[in-house]
């Protein structure tokens, strides 16, 4: 497809050149050489088909062989932090792509200004009437359809970039691509990888009573589909209709791009033929609830007359389909030889001129239709009676269709029409291959965690215990220090000796084998792994959840309650687990001697997880189980890096901290596009560290190669609440955090005072700790879910209160650790009250499963991000060695 691509380079800078002469030089328009010469280039230029066409205009063509990778995406550029528009379409997609990573629901607004933009007739302009002026039409030629723009980032993504989009979209209430085109091929792809990562929670009216819920994977749920296609020209908009469709009257959300909306009337170039998917979910109320049960809505650009094979495929795919028309003259036998197993409902408006009556009957005889499948949009119906209608009709098919489907099965039709399915390349198939091989063989989560993960659970807790009495020393008592330290030594090796004694699990070998594979098929391994295990984990929790729900009604279960209490701790399975049991494996080879075959065997285990972290993959730092550190995996892993890497590549280290639950993890990804465990099933437990790229035009202004992000569980957690030592566990993660930060994000809540009391001393005596090694790091208090713009003046009485809470904390802190010459918390740490502080709206703009993310959300992470960019171009970075031997001294 490329092959003249150097030829089609050369001729379209040549024009480039051309057409600035001209542009300074309008005498040489006549010209006859040049003149010429500008035809023959234009010919050459006009061999490009619309798709290396449009690619070109974006930027994109070196894209569409050697595909956009999401570590690409997630480097800190300068365009991380800058605020400047787009001024050309080449910068259109990456405009996109920053504001989609930041879930941000203004990402489909992509114009650009450039320097021939005229200025308006306002302010600027001249002031005199001009009645040409007032009905000429702006000249939006050069701008792109968003449509577009999406169409060519998914030709041009690989499959971990275009899942992640796909997520980050629906996470924003936009619609997802289903059938993705290619214009120049004539082929579309059904995109069910691309899909596969999309969670959704909902409850439908018959759980509305008992307050419980549906947490399924969306190509996994079997729904009815409702498609809306178009035959022919039609003058009402299909898209704009189908978003008053999906929106209740309080709140309208723009799901579908439509001829409305920004560029939305730009002429499609290769987007033509996109069918696109969302879904309806209820939420339990029927007061808001406008449909009671989860429906899946695709909507076809283009006309089906051009599009057949989509079309076919939505007829068999579909419960019903609904046909927008404004004359059925010329292609209505597309309607009536189509096979299909959907009820065709037909959508005219008759307010059209070309409307034919005759044509019509003419249909609606040929399919055997009745009035109840003519929907009508008249004089006397304005749209909100249109959808109304529309409304109605869909209720009664999703009541009474039994015409339901997962994504996952409709692969076999679109096999059947010869569309393409995402995940049918041999790297993702053999990668699921592996993976099924591992968690099909899962019956029970806790039995399979024993039979196949045997050295972690309580040897290592017992190893945890005796590896921290080591160091403190607290049991010691009358005993003489170094037979006591001899005997601790004895213990552990022992320990050591217990877990060498397995062999490597048969799932532990297939694992390990698996993601030694070359390329991206180990990538592909981990995501199939980490998406079967969550929806394991994920039916294991529901089962549990009704269990307690049932307990609970009976006070008198007590021990039962804390056994299911119990079971819900363990019921967690995910791919931390396996890297938990490889270091391990490897922590425990060490203890044997050398030249021993099985420690030499194991010496590549550490730079398997570095090249994962290198690529972006988050590595357990603190075992949230155990709640220990595993340092010599850790420390190796890390060494291991540096080679990679090489040893003098600095890095900057952000941390969030925080009381359980409070989007600690959202507020992470959502900053730095990442994507850390946040469903409910899934809370972070212990601390996972994850490697951002920084770009070379970034580095001189940070000083550093990477940005390590660290995440971890929320302080006070339930988990950890029932253990005698949870006060101290807590004090030890925020002290190794803090250690490690450069700057150190505290997420609190002003309004529950006693757990903010209880979390700043924990964060106050991490800080006094970090001054005795001579580190002063930098903290951010972040206020969630406040959304008034006065908020930062009105609670200045209430930060002024916070330093002085903190202060007092730092003196008692200061007393307990006997370094009372630290009087206030600045002593201990740069902190400014006026700029230290930053409040966040919440999360959700309206009630969820509905609700797109509250664009002032996405806004004030962003200026969050920015603010923390700035502190650590004021830090010095740590190299590699530096990291090692803070967690080693903690």
């Amino acid at each position: 497809m490329w092959g003249n691509q150097v030829v089609f380079n050369c001729c379209k800078s040549a024009t480039q050149k051309l057409e600035k002469v001209f542009i300074l030089n309008p005498g040489l328009e006549n010209n006859k050489i040049s003149s010429n010469f500008l035809e023959i280039t234009t010919m050459f230029l006009s061999t490009e088909t619309h798709l290396e066409k449009l690619l070109d205009d974006l930027g994109l063509e070196q894209y569409y062989r050697k595909k956009l990778k999401l570590r690409k995406i997630l480097e800190i550029d300068v365009k991380t932090i800058t605020d400047e528009a787009a001024n050309c379409k080449s910068d259109l997609p990456w405009y996109f792509l920053k504001k989609l990573m930041m879930v941000n629901v203004t990402a489909r607004n992509v114009t650009y200004t450039t320097m021939f933009d005229s200025g308006s007739d306002g302010v600027s302009g001249s002031q005199e009437f001009s009645i040409e002026n007032l009905f000429k039409s702006p000249n939006t030629g050069g701008m792109m359809h968003p449509l577009d723009i999406i169409a060519a980032l998914f030709l041009c993504s690989d499959g971990f970039l275009q899942q992640e989009m796909a997520l980050k979209m629906s996470t924003c209430q936009f619609s997802v691509p289903l059938l993705l085109p290619n214009c120049d091929t004539n082929q579309c792809t059904l995109m069910l990888w691309a899909m596969r990562d999309i969670v959704k929670k909902y409850r439908p009216q018959s759980l509305s009573e008992s307050k419980g819920f549906i947490e399924d994977r969306i190509v996994l749920s079997e729904l009815p589909m409702i498609s809306f296609v178009r035959l022919g020209e039609c003058s009402l908009s299909k898209s704009e209709i189908l978003n008053k469709l999906l929106s209740n009257s309080q709140q309208y959300h723009d799901t579908f791009v439509h001829h409305n909306m920004e560029c939305g009337d730009s002429p499609r170039r290769i987007s033509n033929g996109l069918t696109e998917i969302t879904w309806y979910l209820p939420c339990g109320n029927t007061n808001i609830d406008i449909f009671s049960q989860p429906v899946a809505v695709a909507n076809l650009r283009g006309d089906i007359a051009s599009f057949q094979t989509q079309y076919s495929f939505l007829c068999q795919t579909s419960a019903a389909v609904f046909v927008f028309f404004d004359n059925l003259d010329t292609e209505h036998s597309l309607l009536t030889n189509q096979q299909h197993e959907a009820q065709i409902f037909l959508v005219g408006n008759y307010e059209s001129k070309s409307c034919s009556e005759d044509s019509l009957k003419r249909v609606v005889t040929k399919l055997g239709l009745n009035n109840n499948n003519i929907i009508s949009k008249t004089k006397q119906k304005n749209d909100a009676d249109l959808v109304k209608d529309l409304r109605k009709t869909i209720t009664d098919v999703v009541n009474n269709s039994k015409m339901k489907m997962t994504i996952e099965q409709m692969a076999d039709i679109a096999h059947e029409l010869g569309i393409l399915v995402d995940e049918y390349s041999p790297e993702c198939q053999t990668a699921k291959t592996n993976a099924e091989a591992i968690t099909e063989e899962i019956q029970d989560i806790h039995i399979f965690k024993e039979d196949q993960l045997q050295r972690q659970g309580e040897i290592w807790k017992k190893l945890a215990s005796l590896e921290k009495e080591e160091f403190r020393l607290r049991k010691l008592g009358s005993k003489n220090i170094e037979d006591y330290k001899s005997e601790l030594k004895k213990d552990r090796e022992e320990l050591r000796k217990n877990q060498n004694s397995y062999d490597m699990s048969r799932a532990m070998t297939q694992f390990i084998v698996a993601i030694s594979s070359p390329g991206t098929e180990r990538f592909y391994f981990l995501k199939w792994m980490r998406m079967n295990l969550d929806n394991l984990s994920c039916v294991k929790l529901s089962e549990l959840r009704e269990k307690y729900k049932e307990k609970c009604k009976n006070s008198e279960n007590k021990e039962e309650i804390k056994e299911i209490d119990r079971q819900i701790s363990n019921s967690s399975l995910g791919t931390e687990h396996f890297f938990r049991e490889m270091g391990q494996i490897y922590e425990a080879s060490l203890s044997l001697p050398q030249t021993d075959p099985a420690r030499q065997q194991l010496q590549h285990l550490p730079k398997l997880c570095a090249e994962l972290l290198l690529d972006g993959f988050p590595l357990e730092l603190v075992d949230g189980d155990a709640s220990n550190i595993p340092l010599r995996w850790v420390s190796d892993v890390l060494s291991q890096l540096s080679d990679l890497v090489s040893s003098n590549r600095k890095i900057l280290v952000v941390t969030v901290l925080g009381v359980h639950s409070t989007g600690k993890s959202t507020l992470l990804n959502t900053m730095f596009g990442v994507q850390f465990a946040v469903s409910s099933g899934r809370c972070t437990r212990g601390a996972f560290m994850l490697l951002i790229k920084i770009n070379e035009d970034m580095k001189k202004v940070l000083n550093c190669d990477f940005m390590l992000i660290i995440d971890t569980e929320g302080l006070k957690s339930p988990e950890h609440a029932q253990l005698e030592n949870s006060y101290e566990h807590n004090n030890e993660l925020a002290t190794l955090v803090v250690g490690l930060s450069d700057v150190t994000i505290v997420n609190i809540e002003m309004e529950n005072s006693t757990e903010m009391k209880d979390i700043l001393q924990i964060v106050v005596h991490a800080f006094l700790r970090m001054k005795e090694v001579g580190k002063k790091p930098k903290c951010v208090f972040v206020h969630q879910n406040v959304s008034d713009v006065s908020a930062h003046e009105k609670n200045l009485q209430d930060r002024k209160l916070l330093l002085e809470q903190l202060n007092e904390m730092t003196q008692a802190a200061a007393k307990m650790e006997k370094k009372e010459e630290n009087k206030s918390f600045t002593d201990v740490m740069e902190y400014s009250p006026d700029t230290g502080n930053w409040y966040i709206p919440g999360l959700w703009n309206g009630n969820p499963p509905m609700a797109p993310v509250n664009a002032g959300y996405s806004e004030a992470v962003y200026e969050l991000k920015k603010h923390i960019i700035q502190l650590l171009g004021n830090c010095e970075s740590s190299v590699n060695d530096e990291i090692l031997h803070i967690i080693d001294e903690k």
